[in-house]
């Protein structure tokens, strides 16, 4: 049966081979996300906290330091995965993120539980991500929860 949530471009790319991104390119994918979300937020929070912010030690500094440093990145990062299916990070080494079982575009619930699951797989030293390095899919701890995999744009 056909999902009828699939594009006639998606069903072209579902014929060629797919090829799952690695752990190294994931890696690096994060590290231009986190790069990213540092240089947007701690430009804010220097004006709002000023310099001390940052010699500090202390987890938050209320409820602003809250939103800017933890709620404003998990909404950007779902919003990126709704609408690019991709992170800025994702994008720059040309990976997407699809449902594992149809090769289309992920639910809004599954781009959440996929977040979600970051902290399952982080949980057990981070086993759940290195698990990307060993898997036949590439799918690390959060994918398999969430039912999707990350692969090349063609």
């Amino acid at each position: 049966m056909i999902d009828s949530n699939i594009t006639n471009s998606e069903m072209v790319e579902m014929d060629e081979p797919i090829q799952y991104v690695g752990f190294w390119p994931r890696v690096i994918a994060s590290l231009i996300d986190t790069v990213i979300l540092f240089m947007l937020t701690s430009p804010i929070l220097y004006l709002i906290y000023g310099g001390e912010y940052f010699d500090s030690y202390g987890a938050t500094h209320g409820l602003t330091d809250f939103i800017i440093s933890y709620l404003l990145p998990i909404a950007a990062v779902i919003l990126f995965w709704i609408y690019k299916s991709a992170t800025p990070g994702k994008m720059a080494i040309s990976a997407k993120i699809v449902d594992g079982n149809t090769g289309g575009k992920p639910t809004t619930k599954q781009y959440i539980i996929r977040y979600l699951s970051y902290y399952v797989s982080l949980f057990a030293l981070g086993l759940g991500f290195f698990w990307i390095a060993w898997d036949e899919k590439k799918q690390g701890w959060h994918d398999k929860i969430a039912g999707t995999v990350v692969i090349h744009r063609r």
